[in-house]
């Protein structure tokens, strides 16, 4: 038997320290090095208890391999088989994160229900009667899903050569643990070796693995860095509990884009795949000041969003500047141009900015919609319902061009918007025919336009 190693773990980034101190050299937090075993016993195999002997591999020309490209996995979801670049690639891992009931097992759940191949849906957080009644509340069944209640890795290696899935989901990979560390689960080495485990396992006999990861109160996925590392794809389901709309955002993939976006809307009965988010997030009987439509794109998918303003003048003496959804740094230097490049006082104003469906937009095209609806309510004056914006405003209040706009300018075609607001020097394709392209030049033209 092995000698027993001990080392010191950071709990917040997973850095390894030889002894203990008080600050962690990785992340430079105080106080989060705990000790853990790094090793119990010489490792066997994932397969069996005895190491399996098996052939060294050779090296391959490139030309030489041979790869299917149909051999994507259908989990007949539109919006993750988008996200994944076309479907589950067989012997590849997923990890995905969350906010904690934002939604992941339920997703994971209808995937295993759902798909036409034979799934094993391992939970270490639920019973197997509480995974039925989620069932039941989807009103789906499904004899390719079998449930299995276990966190120990080796017992569940061994289920695994009886069952034989073609698809193994895990949820979650903090609450497994490994006969070969003595730690306890959801610790960095654990998390470590056990996804190390499954790797193996994944890529030797071409089975996909799907994990869920647990976050910090950060945002971040808990445990060491290397997890992300590890995986082939990294997967975020975020979105605010309140409303309806989660949003799932790849972080990383390596068999396609991270530039896709995949948009649900959480129902009674599970988790509902949105098609045409555009027509959701606008409201149709708005007729107040104050509001305005932009046309944004989130990865490769262009969105039609509604952002709402309200500018009062502030009671307590001191301005208040509050956002939802939207940065609060550039909301403030978007009202210092209005300020400095247009004339209007706003420093004793209160403004309140929001962007309707819970959703948090970067994109910078959305400067001359929430500068309009800024206008729009600050001047008590209703926006036409059928204009939209898509442009950047520079320090210098002139109104910049932004990518992918003839993306932009279909959707808003497509939902009926007679008018588009842009830049004057932007650059268009194809000229389209049943939109008006308003082109500006100075956020000053902007406001003799609308005002």
């Amino acid at each position: 038997m092995a000698t027993v190693k001990t080392s010191f773990f950071c709990q917040n980034c997973g850095t390894q320290h030889a002894k203990w101190q008080g600050q962690c050299n990785g992340c430079k937090e105080w106080n989060t090095l705990t000790e853990e075993v790094v090793q119990k016993s010489a490792k066997t195999g994932w397969e069996t208890s005895t190491p399996k002997k098996k052939s060294r591999p050779k090296p391959l020309s490139i030309d030489q391999i041979k790869f299917d490209t149909s051999s994507r996995i259908n989990t007949h979801d539109p919006e993750l088989n988008r996200v994944l670049g076309g479907g589950i690639v067989p012997g590849s891992m997923v990890l995905l994160g969350g906010e904690p009931g934002i939604g992941k097992s339920t997703l994971l759940l209808q995937i295993s229900i759902q798909t036409s191949i034979k799934v094993l849906y391992i939970s270490g957080e639920e019973s197997q009667q509480q995974i039925k009644m989620r069932a039941d509340r989807m009103g789906a069944d499904s004899n390719n899903c079998f449930v299995l209640n276990e966190t120990n890795t080796q017992s569940i290696f061994l289920q695994i050569n009886e069952l034989n899935p073609d698809l193994v989901i895990i949820d979650s990979i903090q609450t497994l643990h490994t006969d070969y560390i003595e730690s306890s689960a959801g610790s960095v080495s654990q998390i470590r070796e056990c996804t190390s485990e499954f790797l193996k396992f994944a890529k030797e006999t071409h089975t996909p693995v799907l994990l869920v990861g647990h976050i910090t109160k950060d945002g971040a996925i808990a445990g060491p860095k290397i997890l992300e590392h590890m995986v082939d794809t990294v997967l975020h389901f975020e979105g605010d509990r309140n409303h309806l709309y989660r949003i799932l955002r790849v972080q990383k993939n390596r068999f396609g884009s991270t530039a896709e976006l995949g948009i649900y809307e959480m129902q009674q009965f599970g988790l509902r795949a949105v098609s045409n988010p555009s027509e959701l997030l606008i409201s149709q009987h708005s007729s107040a000041s104050g509001s305005s439509i932009a046309a944004t794109v989130e990865g490769m998918r262009p969105l039609m969003i509604e952002i709402q303003a309200l500018v009062s003048s502030a009671v307590y003496g001191t301005p208040q500047r509050s956002t939802t959804g939207f940065n609060a740094k550039r909301l403030n230097m978007l009202l210092a141009v209005l300020e400095k490049r247009a004339g209007f006082r706003l420093g004793a104003k209160d403004v309140f900015l929001n962007i309707t469906g819970g959703i948090r937009i970067e994109d910078p095209a959305i400067d001359l919609a929430v500068v309009a609806a800024i206008l729009s309510s600050n001047e008590d004056i209703t926006l036409p319902k059928d204009i939209c914006f898509a442009a950047e405003v520079g320090l210098s209040g002139e109104i910049r061009p932004v990518p992918k706009l003839d993306q932009r300018i279909q959707e808003a075609e497509k939902l009926g918007f007679s008018k588009l607001f842009l830049a004057k020097n932007a650059k268009i394709a194809v000229q389209p025919k049943n939109i008006q392209l308003v082109p500006m030049s100075q956020i000053e033209d902007v406001v003799n336009a609308l005002f």
